[in-house]
């Protein structure tokens, strides 16, 4: 397979936006955490490809329809452009837990798809989640699971300290996006 270059995989609630136990249902619920837009900008300027993976059980439950994912996702595009950021593609699972599907995570559908669409191995590829369940479908598929504080990463944290997942070894952790971003530069530059 292909070198996939410089890719960086996010999660989207918690991670991207703010999370809710509601779920994210419209346009207007969806507010962007602070810096995290910022951060994809930053990514983009330096020529790294974003992909966000992403679970959307809400759709399934029937909180939200497609139209109305697409015009919440628009949204988010809509406001990163405007800081000249880019994201490459949105994966998503629409189904709900009891789906039996292999996109939803913990299990690793969307990311041996963006494995197929881009022709790579994501071996060593960051992927940065909030959960317990996006580090483990990154894990899966041998990509660098990192985890962010911001949405349920400060529980996934303290399941992680109590050994909840051993297999999942040492994860990086940063307080936001804007921190790992921040932890790619060398030198005042973003790593390549």
């Amino acid at each position: 397979m292909a070198n996939v270059g410089k890719l960086v995989i996010l999660d989207r609630d918690g991670v991207i936006n703010r999370d809710s136990d509601e779920f994210i249902k419209s346009p207007e619920e969806w507010e962007a955490l602070p810096g995290s837009l910022e951060a994809i900008a930053r990514l983009s300027r330096a020529e790294y490809r974003v992909v966000v993976i992403t679970n959307q059980s809400g759709i399934a439950r029937g909180l939200l329809t497609f139209n109305t994912l697409n015009r919440i996702h628009q949204k988010m595009l809509d406001q990163l452009h405007a800081l000249g950021g880019e994201i490459d593609a949105i994966f998503f699972c629409p189904h709900g837990p009891d789906g039996g599907c292999e996109c939803r995570k913990p299990l690793p559908g969307l990311y041996q798809e963006l494995k197929q669409r881009l022709k790579c191995d994501l071996d060593g590829v960051d992927s940065v989640g909030d959960s317990l369940r996006d580090l483990q479908a990154a894990s899966a598929v041998g990509a660098n699971p990192v985890l962010v504080r911001t949405g349920k990463g400060e529980d996934t944290e303290q399941r992680l300290a109590a050994g909840e997942e051993p297999s999942l070894g040492r994860i990086a952790i940063h307080d936001d996006l804007s921190s790992y971003v921040e932890s790619l530069k060398v030198g005042g530059q973003i790593d390549s």
